[in-house]
């Protein structure tokens, strides 16, 4: 998978992510000439190349000058889950647009999230999209595919998390105990949560609206969930 962008290099080299080669655009500037000396430093692989040649390799003229090179995207197995301390989770059950799912990234992390789990097929996978949207974050969390989502929210919950997902009939988000450890679910675009998956929750929660709105784009509700979570577990935390 070929990513691209300089905010995107410097997440790769903070979390240490694993490139195969980055490539930068034989263009001068301070801000990439800096980039250069720590891919240097750190004897990572990488070369420079014209301008056609990166618009060619990232499919778009917005590459600020560099693409990386990092291979397949490595997900993380489910048995990570009982390594961690009072994990919190974000489960996405069937998300379709990319774009969305970056967002929801972005938002895990911002909001001490552990990992991300999401369903092996009609779901949307990790992408160059995906990884620009998220801002390069995605390289701090771990995103887990697992078969059956169902199966996966009976498994944590004999870990004794406690599993909330969102829905429109839930009770309202903020008068629930979102206390760690924990997991919220968030669902398709259009269908939300899948009934199979959604009797598997401990329990269902809602944003309340006003003025006739039905419902809120899923990753504006994935901030306003996962920062609760936040607020919650500061606030309780001795």
């Amino acid at each position: 998978m070929k990513v691209y962008g300089r905010n995107i290099l410097k997440e790769i080299l903070e979390t240490n992510t694993k490139v195969r080669m980055i490539y930068f655009s034989d263009t001068n500037s301070g801000e990439l000439t800096d980039l250069i000396e720590e891919v240097k430093k750190r004897k990572l692989p990488f070369t420079i190349a014209n301008k056609k040649v990166l618009q060619r390799l990232s499919n778009t003229e917005k590459h600020q000058g560099v693409v990386i090179d990092i291979g397949e995207f490595e997900y993380k197995d489910e048995g990570i889950i009982e390594s961690l301390e009072k994990p919190f989770l974000v489960i996405l059950d069937q998300i379709q647009d990319p774009h969305n799912f970056g967002a929801i990234i972005r938002t895990a992390v911002a909001s001490g999230a552990n990992a991300i789990i999401i369903p092996k097929k009609n779901s949307a996978q990790v992408t160059p999209t995906v990884v620009k949207v998220s801002v390069g974050t995605i390289f701090k969390i771990n995103i887990i595919k697992t078969t059956n989502i169902a199966r996966f929210i009976k498994n944590i919950k004999e870990m004794g998390i406690w599993v909330y997902g969102a829905d429109t009939n839930g009770k309202v988000y903020y008068k629930t105990d979102l206390r760690k450890p924990v997991a919220i679910v968030l669902g398709n675009e259009g269908s939300g949560i899948r009934p199979n998956v959604k009797e598997k929750c401990d329990g269902l929660i809602t944003i309340p609206m006003k003025n006739s709105v039905e419902s809120l784009n899923v990753s504006v509700s994935a901030g306003i969930l996962l920062y609760e979570v936040m607020r919650q577990n500061e606030n309780f935390s001795s």
